[in-house]
């Protein structure tokens, strides 16, 4: 945990308060938000199939990205009282808001990609 007092704290309060697009990348930006967000988009999802849509991360990681989200608004988590208990997440509206811009950023990463592969194979 870092200081709250020093410098870069302070320049990431003032970047974050005065810049949209700072502000959106602090809230879905990180290795997994935007893989979690991306499968949301396909609408309502148990925890274990969340899991399995992303083999890669660990169940740690997902839980704290899902709780980031959850706080942030855009991820909705119900428990249903049932044993074994059953959890599921689904988009809220403003999760949803975000659908234009994870679509124009992966489409922009994989145009870069190939760009960036091109260059590599010459």
């Amino acid at each position: 945990m870092r200081k709250q007092d020093s410098t870069n704290a302070r320049n990431e309060t003032v970047i974050l308060r005065n810049c949209g697009m700072a502000y959106a990348l602090g809230v879905i930006g990180g290795r997994w938000k935007p893989a979690i967000l991306f499968n949301l988009l396909e609408g309502r999802m148990r925890y274990n199939e969340l899991r399995k849509a992303i083999p890669a991360v660990s169940e740690r990681m997902l839980v704290a990205q899902l709780r980031e989200l959850e706080e942030h608004g855009l991820v909705k988590r119900t428990v249903f009282p049932e044993v074994p208990p059953r959890v599921e997440y689904e988009l809220t509206e403003m999760g949803q808001s975000t659908a234009p811009m994870l679509q124009c950023i992966s489409d922009w990463g994989n145009m870069h990609r190939q760009k960036d592969q091109a260059v590599m194979a010459q």
